[in-house]
């Protein structure tokens, strides 16, 4: 029997249709909105015909999807709110921000604006690929000018896209709805059959595990080869490093094996010397700092560099808004520089590099300045995140540094010690850090946690390392009681370790249940 707030759903659709627009898709994206409520007037049944086509979905991964104002805040902001605030990284920032005070505090519930906007963005992340994973197929038929290269490249940027951002939902709810295919137009006569398409559940995590996998096995395969040129491509390689991720997470397929078998995939499409940490070293960017260097006067950013797996790349002249949230834009430096910014970095993190001595990782990580609030620190001496300086800054996604210090887990969780140090030292190499020795075991793991820590520091790590180790709920729970800044933090638990579903989801969707311990 139908249930009372779905029935109450399909009435509202019902109630709509007549006012529905007569120019929406044939094919809407899937969404939850009044607007996806159409009533035809014939039987076409996509708006897309076209090889032609296909293309320009792709495309409009790099000019929309990747890089609009929303998927930078999804993929960027929020993200390191969750990754560097939730651990011990960084304070709020910005504690007049319900949002950010209540994620910091774990007093998170359903009604976080945080959490309902990017679970949202998430879905439009992955409605984008669906246009070309759910059409390509039947387009092929239609147009014999799509070549299968053309077909199974295409697709496999689009399995890019999906299994990315599903990856990253899981990371952060446990499961998200994974749609697989792009609803009918809702009609009074077929409302009852579309109505899950609209409104599905959730897959089992590992379920959503093994459908990630397969979308990447396929990418690795025939997405498009590695540019030294252009690391704003979804590629084979950035494909590899997501699955090498995949296998690290907690979950009913973690296999450290298979981390270091696609580190070691990426490490060859990169050409990389794996003999020594020295030619270890050598694949890496010459100095840190040139990872996030800018010029003024020519109003450039670094991008492309040797280093750069996968990055979303601006210009001054069509650039990121993210700049403005942490510090300063270097090209316009008084330039929305009147009120706090967010991700402070914590003195737990300063204190952290101060102890090592890195001073070349932290002098680009945290930079200090004048500003007109003392929220943290003193006005005259404040601490910014440093990796967002400018408005043709990328966001990089991943780099081979990281990979390198995944690969050290990955050989470390084996019991190859000697190989896991090798990855280290590599990296620490380029920091200038003495090599470290004779660490196995779980010392060596807090060794290459804490190397994480220092090395990728805002880039959106830190939560997820230590969860994967069974470490967040130790380190959240405890950091801010040495640290006056900090929020007063709820505990966190198994449960509270994901982030709660919407309450406009669960109001809105019958068939999704609140994630347990909320």
């Amino acid at each position: 029997m139908m249930s009372m707030k779905k029935s109450l759903i399909i009435f509202s659709f019902l109630a709509l249709a007549p006012l529905a627009s007569c120019e929406l898709d044939i094919y809407p994206v899937t969404g939850y909105n009044e607007g996806n409520v159409f009533v035809p007037k014939d039987t076409t049944t996509s708006q897309y015909t076209t090889a032609a086509q296909m293309e320009n979905l792709v495309k409009g991964f790099y000019s929309g999807v990747l890089k609009n104002d929303r998927m930078q805040r999804l993929q960027f902001m929020d993200w390191l709110v969750y990754s560097e605030v939730r651990a011990d990284n960084a304070y709020n920032g910005s504690p007049s921000t319900a949002e950010l005070v209540g994620i910091e505090s774990n007093k998170i519930d359903g009604s976080n604006q945080n959490v309902t906007r990017d679970w949202s963005d998430f879905q439009l992340a992955i409605n984008a690929a669906n246009q070309v994973i759910c059409n390509i197929d039947r387009i092929q038929k239609l147009d014999p000018s799509m070549t299968q290269e053309q077909h199974d490249n295409w697709l496999a940027q689009a399995d890019i896209i999906k299994a990315f951002y599903v990856f990253r939902g899981t990371q952060l709810y446990n499961t998200i709805p994974v749609i697989n295919s792009i609803p009918d137009p809702i009609t009074a006569e077929n409302v009852e059959e579309v109505y899950p398409s609209y409104y599905p559940s959730r897959p089992a995590r590992e379920d959503i595990y093994a459908q990630i996998v397969e979308m990447l096995e396929f990418a690795a395969q025939n997405a498009p080869d590695l540019s030294a040129e252009d690391k704003f491509v979804l590629s084979k390689t950035f494909a590899k490093g997501i699955l090498a991720h995949v296998y690290a997470e907690k979950s009913n397929i973690q296999d450290w094996g298979k981390v270091a078998q696609w580190c070691e995939a990426v490490e060859k499409d990169m050409n990389v010397n794996s003999s020594s940490a020295e030619a270890l070293r050598a694949s890496l960017c010459d100095n840190y700092k040139d990872l996030w260097s800018y010029d003024v006067s020519a109003k450039t950013a670094a991008k492309n560099t040797k280093e750069s797996i996968f990055e979303v790349t601006f210009t001054a002249s069509s650039g990121n808004w993210l700049h403005m949230m942490f510090h300063r834009n270097q090209f316009s430096p008084n330039d929305s520089y009147t009120w706090s910014k967010w991700i402070t970095p914590s003195r737990n993190l300063v204190d952290a590099y101060d102890a090592e001595g890195d001073t070349e990782r932290k002098n680009v990580s945290i930079l200090w300045d004048a500003c007109s609030w003392s929220l943290y620190y003193p006005e005259t001496n404040y601490a910014f995140m440093g990796k967002m300086e400018t408005s043709a800054t990328s966001i990089i996604l991943m780099r081979l540094a990281e990979i390198y210090l995944l690969h050290a887990e990955a050989l470390a969780m084996n019991g190859d010690s000697a190989g896991a140090l090798k990855y280290v030292n590599a990296v620490r190499l380029r920091a200038k850090l003495p090599v470290v020795s004779g660490l196995s075991g779980d010392q060596l793991i807090d060794k290459i946690l804490d190397e994480r820590r220092l090395e990728l520091a805002f880039e959106g790590f830190r939560f997820f390392d230590l969860a994967r180790h069974d470490k967040i709920i130790d380190v959240h729970n405890n950091v801010w009681k040495n640290d006056s800044y900090y929020l007063t933090r709820d505990p966190l638990d198994q449960y509270s370790i994901f982030l709660p579903v919407p309450t406009t989801v669960l109001d809105k969707n019958p068939n999704i249940e609140q994630n347990q311990g909320y």
